[in-house]
């Protein structure tokens, strides 16, 4: 009905960039927060970076000052802008929202989801 598809991972040397995108797609009446989570192996699922409905965003400290997450409510994308990337970056990285959607039938009903998308792996290595 609605899923979440990530792009834009791959392999960077440190120091290097990668800008990740999330395009939400489905019966979507609205998308509330978005954010980025990420796993390293061996290692439990984290908050990257977060970006509510009006386009506040929020970071965990590892990340401060060299990722930026943005979003294009008109596109029902989102965006993680990763910079000087490290190799303790490397992890299979997750886009999450929250979205209303609408469902089929009448009279017309909305229905609020938490979706996950399949994730996207990023390798920082020389």
């Amino acid at each position: 009905q609605v899923q979440l598809v990530e792009s834009g991972g791959g392999l960077v040397q440190p120091g290097g960039s990668l800008r990740l995108s999330c395009a939400a797609s489905g019966s979507i009446f609205s998308i509330n927060a978005m954010g980025w989570y990420r796993q390293a192996p061996g290692k439990q699922r984290e908050l990257v970076a977060a970006i509510t409905h009006s386009g506040v965003p929020n970071y965990a400290d590892s990340v401060k000052g060299r990722f930026t997450i943005s979003r294009d409510s008109a596109k029902n994308t989102g965006y993680l802008q990763m910079n000087t990337l490290k190799p303790e970056d490397t992890a299979v990285y997750y886009c999450n929202a929250g979205i209303v959607v609408i469902e089929a039938g009448l009279p017309k009903r909305y229905r609020a989801l938490e979706v996950w998308g399949q994730g996207t792996l990023v390798t920082v290595s020389s």
